[in-house]
């Protein structure tokens, strides 16, 4: 067993030099919080001092958990021999700090986080259960890490939850950081088919006729489903909003032309399957988009991650940099939020959770996404 201590300002940099020079395997022995002299006992600084270790050997003896579990047997037995024979080559390492490994090693219980205190582990397995990306799984164990030593291990896993809600929130401010332009006059809404986006427009035209008291118009260009076409109307009605139908880009341009005079445009296009490249040059061909034009993608929480990736991955040929999230009430995994934003880096606007209109939408905020994403919020 390779024993090595390492020391750094915050315990995720300490982590880093562990993971760098021992690999992922690696074993936290002990951790503790010290303090540099300073010029005359002033200018003190804080640093973690982590003591690390690995096991050299770890491919052909951990072929199974269970072989894992016996292998961490047999090398506390090893240890405690070596410290009573004097024979250990780090003498560092006393009989408490051998009770602190077999603490530590009893407290392993999955392979996705096995170096970790068990409150810790569960807290990440969370995480993991709501479909959170590794990277930055591993990132919340480090900063847990640190919470947990500088508590003295006294905190139970309640504690270490409102703690990943307040690491999301950190991580999520810039999702939902963006004001609304202003000059705003068109609203464009795209997404695939069965995503809600002609109820969506419905919610969010009835916000800016009733709540803003604004002006508002509605077109669509979902001339493929005859009842897309008149649902928006029978909401258009119920809303006293103006509704047009746009089978063509002449069409299109007479209604907002029709509309010139309202102050806000909201525009329910066609679902189509935007996985496809044709479906995307359709939409450059039928519409001109203008500087203070604003475009939302609309994705359904229920759909497959993989699949959202790639249509988001389409919507950069258009310049949306929005999103809306359908139907949280219909799962209970949220995780993806923040996978797609953490890569396409767009702003985060609602959330909708049902069909009542213009109840069951929400505007996202860093506390609402970080507490669906610890499984705090179920629509």
């Amino acid at each position: 067993m390779r024993v090595k201590k390492y020391s750094a300002a915050t315990m995720p940099e300490v982590m880093k030099q562990v993971r760098k020079e021992l690999g992922d395997s690696a074993v936290i022995l002990n951790s503790k919080e010290k303090r540099t002299k300073g010029i005359l006992g002033l200018f003190r600084k804080k640093n973690i001092e982590v003591l690390a270790a690995v096991d050299p050997n770890p491919v052909n003896l951990r072929q199974t958990q269970k072989t894992n579990n016996n292998l961490t047997k047999n090398m506390l037995i090893q240890e405690q021999d070596q410290t009573a024979t004097g024979t250990k080559q780090n003498n560092n390492v006393n009989e408490e700090l051998v009770n602190e490994i077999k603490q530590l090693k009893e407290q392993l219980s999955s392979d996705s986080q096995p170096n970790y205190p068990t409150v810790i582990q569960e807290t990440v397995k969370k995480l993991e259960s709501q479909g959170v990306n590794r990277l930055l799984r591993d990132q919340l164990a480090d900063y847990l890490l640190e919470e947990y030593y500088t508590n003295d291990k006294s905190k139970d896993i309640e504690h270490f939850k409102k703690v990943t809600q307040e690491f999301l929130k950190g991580k999520l401010e810039q999702a939902t950081n963006f004001k609304p332009d202003l000059q705003t006059k068109n609203i464009y809404l795209f997404g695939p088919t069965g995503v809600g986006k002609t109820t969506t427009v419905a919610k969010l035209a009835a916000e800016a006729a009733i709540v803003q008291h604004k002006n508002v118009g509605l077109i669509t260009l979902d001339t493929y489903r005859i009842a897309a076409v008149e649902q928006l109307k029978t909401y258009g009605k119920i809303l006293n909003i103006p509704v047009e139908v746009a089978y063509n880009r002449e069409d299109f341009e007479a209604a907002k032309q029709k509309f010139s005079e309202k102050d806000i445009i909201f525009i329910d296009s066609a679902g189509r399957n935007f996985r496809k490249t044709e479906y995307i040059d359709q939409v450059k061909e039928l519409i001109h988009f203008e500087d203070h034009d604003e475009l939302y993608g609309v994705l359904a929480l229920t759909g497959k991650e993989q699949d959202l990736d790639e249509i988001y991955g389409q919507f950069t040929q258009l310049p949306i940099n929005k999103v809306i999230f359908t139907k949280a009430d219909e799962t209970s995994q949220y995780g993806m939020i923040y996978n797609l934003w953490n890569k396409y880096r767009f702003s985060i606007a609602y959330i909708t959770y049902g069909q009542d209109v213009p109840e069951d939408i929400q505007k996202a905020s860093p506390e609402v996404l970080s507490e669906m994403i610890v499984g705090e919020t179920q629509w």
